[in-house]
Order: structure tokens, then C-alpha cells, then sequence
């Protein structure tokens, strides 16, 4: 993505798809000249809004090709009153994938565990989509299920970061 991006906005309209077959996957195609302003065949991470919903955190999502899709999950769907062929207005905002902030109890459990650093070692991709896993968690179980996941993949990038240095 092109860093110049971080802060802009687009917003397109476009039909709600089911993207799973038998699933309860939704998403939208982002149009190719909003995919070719951003300038990635990767994700990319926005603050989105759906007809002027609460805005999210989600990640637009390469399919190939230099396509993207956003998902539209069940939640905002709700809120919403969206569903599966509905037009709507999808507005977001390129969100630095670097600035996303580690919630307090995650950091806490982190910090007593020695695994700060390694967490932050996490390529920015991977260790927004744990933090932003976390934060969706509906019940303090999951909640707490999740961030020992994130601890989990923190000790997995020490080990790994080890093995580079030739010790381990």
C-alpha cells in the first residue's frame, strides 16, 4: 500500500454477496479504481461503514488478479438490516497497520510473560488480524481464549526469531 494512502477515504456503493456457499460469509467487491488508488495486491486495513453504520475495523481482502473484497460480517449485517443482494454504501478510511494499538489485557498478559517483544515482532498483518480477532470476541471466555492465542503465536515468533540468530 501506498503510505501517502493512511488517512484517505473512498466510498463506492455496490450489491451485498454471499461469498461461501453454505456459509454465512458475506462481502462486497471493491471497485478496480479504488483497488488500483491503493496501489497493493495485499490487505489492506480500513475503518469501514455501512450506510453510515458504527464504523469497523476489517481488512479488504486480495482475491487475485489485483482485486479486493471487504467482508461484511454477520454483526454489522444485523445492525444494519442488510442482507445477501441488498445495494448499499460501503465508505472506509486506510488505517496504518502499524498504529493499531495492543489492548490493555493482552498487552498485561504479554508483559508477565516476557512476550512483548515477540509479540511486536509479529508481521503488522498477521498480528492485527489477532488483536482485531480479540477485540470482536463477543464473550469474555472467547475474549480470554483469544489472547493466550496471541501469546501462543508470540512464543511461535520468539522461537522463530531464535532459530534466525542460530541459537535456540
Amino acid at each position: 500500500m501506498k503510505p501517502s494512502l493512511v488517512g484517505k477515504h473512498f466510498s463506492f456503493e455496490a450489491d451485498l454477496e454471499s461469498w461461501a456457499e453454505g456459509m454465512d460469509y458475506c462481502a462486497v467487491c471493491v471497485p478496480a479504481e479504488i483497488t488500483n488508488a491503493l496501489g497493493t495486491k495485499g490487505p489492506v486495513l480500513v475503518k469501514a461503514s455501512v450506510n453510515e453504520s458504527k464504523p469497523f475495523q476489517v481488512s479488504l481482502f486480495p482475491v487475485g488478479g489485483g482485486q479486493h473484497y471487504i467482508r461484511i460480517k454477520a454483526s454489522i449485517r444485523r445492525l444494519t438490516e442488510i442482507k445477501v443482494g441488498d445495494h448499499i454504501r460501503l465508505s472506509f478510511v486506510v488505517l496504518d497497520p502499524d498504529d493499531v494499538k495492543v489492548p490493555d489485557d493482552l498487552m498485561k498478559v504479554l508483559t508477565t510473560e516476557g512476550m512483548a517483544d515477540a509479540f511486536m515482532a509479529i508481521p503488522p498483518g498477521q498480528r492485527n488480524f489477532i488483536i482485531r480477532r480479540i477485540q470482536e470476541a463477543a464473550k469474555p471466555a472467547t475474549r480470554e481464549k483469544r489472547v493466550y492465542e496471541a501469546v501462543s503465536a508470540a512464543l511461535e515468533r520468539r522461537s522463530n526469531m531464535k532459530g534466525q540468530d542460530g541459537v535456540g
